[in-house]
């Protein structure tokens, strides 16, 4: 399945092959650096709630995850310890962006004005307060919501750590509802934003363990590559914790856009050829999974290009 898929993709789009012959021409950030493309050749220019996009709808993008490998995408530097000290603010359930700011993520601080919180009716929350945001959802799904600051434990549902309990059970493993949802209609307009990436789930075959990720909006020059690492790292981690192999995740998009403002660097970035992607060692093997920390995860031979600056659109 995941070689038919690249050599799709191969196709689809992408009519020349690499002129560095260090690298495969088969290797897997090819479908990303295609989903760019059909966008800038083939998207319709669409205005929406923050600015013009490019953008086409339905997109799946295939990753191994076998022998450590980690897609950290490489044609253009990826702030994967950004990216991993976000994840694990969701692990833990967490909407206060002051957690992430004391850590100097600041990936957030758009949705966090006073301005764009009274675009919301959100303006009675506290500064530092994102809402019922994902991670809410995740381990709290539909609680009452009060505060960033709140104690919610033993309130709502638990999906991760129900997902968590049943991928540890040789019984339960190799269920079909291994899912977590973090779009909650309830409680959409108290964030925020409305999630972006709203349901994942897991599945177990002879002990090797896959995600797939429904996003139903992509920033994909931005929000993309964060997403990839970001459900890659999860999936390396829950394989750790509960005594599994990490296999395959695979991302699949409804819209996918680029910003007008980000539509010239994108052009830049997919001239570009990949290196070979990074291996992931997870150095501790906790007893909850709210206990893990940065510093539990170890990234080896991370070769990239070079940045590409770009300003996030809120």
């Amino acid at each position: 399945m995941l070689k038919n898929t690249l050599e799709i993709n191969k196709y689809k789009s992408r009519n020349k092959v690499s002129t560095d012959t260090s690298n495969n021409y088969y290797h897997e950030e090819y479908q990303y650096l295609n989903l760019l493309e059909d966008i800038l050749n083939e998207g319709t220019l669409q205005e929406g709630r923050n600015g013009f996009t490019k953008c086409v709808y339905g997109s799946a993008l295939h990753f191994s995850l076998e022998n450590n490998k980690i897609p950290i995408l490489t044609t253009k530097k990826t702030a994967w310890k950004t990216c991993l000290k976000e994840l694990l603010w969701f692990i833990k359930g967490q909407t206060s962006n002051k957690i992430l700011n004391d850590q100097k993520v600041h990936i957030w601080d758009g949705n966090a004005t006073p301005e764009f919180k009274e675009s919301r009716g959100l303006s009675h929350y506290k500064e530092a307060d994102l809402g019922p945001l994902y991670g809410y959802q995740w381990r709290f799904f539909n609680a009452p919501y009060d505060d960033c600051d709140a104690n919610y434990d033993g309130k709502g549902v638990d999906q991760l750590q129900e997902v968590i309990d049943c991928l540890k059970d040789p019984e339960k493993r190799y269920s079909r509802r291994l899912v977590v949802s973090a779009w909650n209609p309830c409680q959409i307009n108290d964030g925020v934003l409305p999630p972006c990436h709203v349901l994942f789930q897991f599945n177990v075959i002879d002990n090797k363990l896959s995600c797939s990720l429904y996003q139903r909006s992509c920033d994909c020059a931005l929000g993309q590559p964060f997403n990839i690492a970001s459900y890659s790292f999860l999936t390396h981690l829950i394989a750790k914790h509960c005594d599994l192999e990490p296999y395959e995740f695979i991302h699949y998009v409804g819209n996918a856009h680029i910003y007008e403002p980000h539509l010239e660097q994108m052009k830049e970035q997919i001239e570009r050829n990949p290196k070979d992607f990074p291996t992931i060692e997870i150095l501790n093997k906790r007893e909850n999974i709210n206990d893990y920390v940065l510093s539990d995860f170890k990234i080896n031979d991370y070769q990239h290009h070079a940045q590409i600056k770009m300003d996030m659109v809120a």
